[in-house]
């Protein structure tokens, strides 16, 4: 039986607030402040924010917590069955186009599925499954993806040898460009006015509902994103919108940018603790070794890239909002109260986790976190990422190209060995090629 809500003090509010919720609302949501970031690993906010809940938890027994911000009253989950029926009552009666959420991603994707209405939804979800072929592990254009990924890692490496260093900058400029390749063609690789057109908005919608819209950038990005969707690329990923229409392709693709910009994250950090660990290395170079060229699954090199989603989960919180007055416990909720899913706590959940802040990848192929519903690094239940499967490939075979280079990464002592850092600013990461 789930435990009934419990309202906090304004002492318990306060901290959790103060712990919890504004670190998070700090380092950005939708697009991570570089000050802010390097602020939340010096003081290691992830640790302070788990201890929080974790106390709170305790004294209350796992009953979700209710705390009141503004003129919203948001509902803490602490226990696992309270995850699962929220990710599983999706998108009725559990939303997740919360209130926060509708206001941040309005900035620049107001018709996309995440915010849509139910029956919007019940229209865009299928197509954009669809494109990204959910249920397959192995996308129908991965060889074309693989390719990519190797030139545009291959092509890093080389631009930063004189140096013989690069940061995470250089990374994530390589990464754009692939991206850009995928979502959108050949042609758009060099097309950084969509990158700088999405991340001013992404700025924008770090504010929610406080910064005013500004509809003339957005437009220009749909301008753009339109005129490489007007005749898309064969092995163009948006190209597989286009049979529901130019005017739904346009409106899907900024969210397909947003998430991979969160896969670049996963894979820096995962790459700073395998060039950190030569054991790890060495396996992911031997599977690379054996799968040769192509769209092979990695499944070593797949495993590490969710160990760093567990680790410094890159949805820093899961929200919902309830669609009609809920009965829970012996408490009944009304309709938009929000849900909040601290997806670090549940990650690194010492109580239930023996390995909660160590590196083991392998437990995601045993199938020991996957069959966990703390577990979420792409959500789950009607409304997990779509693209899971084909952000993983591409993440992977990044991940394994790199590891088969003689890398190595400042401040790498911090994580040589268990237990790792609660917070990691990937925005600081260095690495050093040769040095190994």
């Amino acid at each position: 039986m789930p435990g009934t809500p419990v309202d906090l003090t304004a002492a318990e509010s306060t901290r959790v607030a103060a712990s919890v919720l504004l670190p998070l609302v700090a380092q950005g949501a939708i697009i991570r402040r570089p000050r802010a970031t390097a602020w939340a690993e010096r003081h290691q906010t992830d640790r302070r924010a788990r201890a929080v809940l974790a106390g709170l938890r305790d004294r209350y027994g796992d009953a979700p917590l209710v705390l009141p911000v503004g003129r919203r009253r948001l509902v803490v989950v602490t226990h696992s069955r309270d995850v699962r029926r929220l990710l599983e009552g999706t998108p009725a009666p559990f939303t997740p186009a919360s209130f926060e959420k509708r206001g941040a991603l309005a900035h620049f994707q107001p018709d996309g599925v995440l915010i849509s209405s139910a029956a919007a939804r019940a229209v865009l979800r299928p197509v954009n499954e669809a494109a990204l072929q959910s249920a397959r592990p192995v996308h129908d254009h991965a060889p074309a993806f693989a390719r990519a990924t190797s030139a545009a890692m291959d092509g890093l490496v080389e631009r930063a040898r004189p140096a013989g260093q690069f940061d995470a900058a250089d990374f994530t400029d390589a990464w754009w460009e692939l991206v850009l390749e995928i979502v959108l063609g050949a042609a758009a690789r060099t097309d950084r006015r969509i990158i700088d057109l999405l991340d001013r908005l992404r700025r924008d919608g770090n504010w929610s509902w406080f910064r005013p819209r500004r509809p003339w950038l957005r437009h220009e990005l749909e301008h753009r994103l339109a005129a490489h969707l007007d005749t898309p690329a064969p092995d163009a990923l948006a190209g597989r919108l286009r049979p529901a229409g130019l005017a739904t392709a346009v409106s899907q693709v900024p969210h397909w940018l947003f998430a991979f910009d969160a896969a670049a994250a996963a894979t820096l950090r995962a790459l700073a603790v395998v060039s950190a660990r030569p054991e790890i290395r060495d396996r992911l170079r031997a599977e690379a070794a054996r799968a040769g060229p192509g769209p092979a699954l990695l499944p070593d090199a797949r495993a590490c890239v969710l160990e760093s989603l567990r680790l410094w989960p890159t949805t820093l919180a899961v929200l919902r909002d309830a669609t009609r007055p809920t009965v829970w416990g012996r408490r009944t909720l009304p309709a938009g109260t929000g849900f909040v899913i601290v997806s670090a706590f549940f990650h690194r959940d010492p109580r239930r986790l023996a390995h909660a802040d160590d590196f083991v990848p392998h437990a995601w192929i045993d199938g020991r976190h996957e069959a966990d519903a703390r577990m979420v690094p792409f959500s789950a239940g009607p409304a997990a990422c779509p693209a899971r499967n084909l952000v993983l490939l591409v993440a992977s075979h990044a991940l394994s190209r790199l590891a088969d280079q003689d890398l190595c990464v400042g401040r790498g002592r911090f994580l040589r060995e268990d237990p790792l850092p609660c917070t990691m600013d990937h925005l600081a990461l260095r690495f050093g090629i040769g040095a190994v």
